[in-house]
């Protein structure tokens, strides 16, 4: 079977099938044998191991999870990819091909039928418009996921693995390090995709926590709080959370609330760690 990391190989079998990139789906596919081999190494993939891969393209990634993991199920949205798909991995009876948008799987079901329900390892090159929908869906669906392992834009991995006071922080980065502890494991230039992004990329893995590091009643309204305080980050965080309607408090309930934590009624939300606003959720 022709090793789809040389970029060769898949040229070849793009023009075989005559396969056109669709910009709807983001199609950037992975040409640099190193990368891919920095990819399975972060995820620390083993012989016991269950891979849900998001998009796997051709089936470049596929191939090298393949030889290593148990099982790969591989969900792949652009049918045209198929045929591709059955031919690339045809020498691998440990992978299954879904044709289907992530988004509207029950990856719960999928793990439980492929995994007893035990904790999978999610690896994927995520198309980077809708990166951030599917790393949320993953998380706040409480999937059985022991960690993820993303290529994504660069911007948007440094945003989920930084802290406050920065301009990048904000709620993607809160949500993110609630579930799990990122880490940036690689950069990776424009050069190593074909056809080539306009911007650079990294692959950084999740690996999520049992318990999240701070403890709320409830979750949801903490997520409330932390997406209305950077809706409007030049306000200060009185004025952005009594404007928010669904949190349904007055801007003298967040000023005291502030002044229990020690705060200024003019402190912003990006300067507030996840256990501040942990605290502060639960003082409103």
């Amino acid at each position: 079977m022709a090793e789809l990391g040389i970029p060769q190989n898949t040229i070849s079998i793009l023009q075989k099938y005559g396969f056109r990139f669709q910009k709807k789906y983001g199609q950037n596919f992975l040409i640099d044998p190193s990368v891919l081999e920095r990819i399975v190494d972060a995820a620390q993939i083993g012989e016991k191991d269950c891979v849900l891969e998001i998009g796997p393209g051709i089936g470049t990634m596929t191939q090298y999870l393949a030889e290593r993991a148990r099982e790969v199920v591989a969900v792949e949205i652009d049918r045209a990819l198929i045929p591709i798909l059955n031919e690339t991995l045809s020498a691998y009876p440990n992978v299954t091909v879904l044709n289907e948008d992530i988004l509207k799987v029950d990856v719960e079901q999928l793990v439980r039928e492929r995994n007893g329900g035990n904790p999978v390892k999610v690896v994927a090159n995520l198309p980077y418009y809708i990166t951030t929908p599917i790393i949320m869906s993953l998380l706040e669906k409480r999937v059985p996921v022991e960690s993820i392992t993303v290529m994504v834009q660069k911007e948007v991995a440094e945003r989920m693995q930084v802290g406050p006071g920065t301009k990048e922080y904000g709620a993607l980065s809160l949500a993110v390090q609630y579930y799990t502890r990122p880490k940036i494991v690689a950069n990776v230039p424009p050069n190593c995709f074909i056809p080539r992004p306009n911007v650079g990329s990294a692959v950084i893995r999740l690996t999520r926590y049992e318990t999240p590091p701070v403890q709320v009643q409830d979750e949801e309204k903490l997520f409330d709080l932390i997406r209305a305080s950077f809706n409007q980050r030049r306000k200060t965080l009185a004025n952005g959370l009594s404007n928010a309607t669904k949190l349904g408090v007055t801007r003298e309930r967040v000023v005291q609330a502030l002044e229990e934590m020690g705060l200024p009624p003019t402190v912003r939300g990006e300067t507030l760690t996840l256990e501040q606003f942990a605290r502060l959720s639960s003082l409103l």
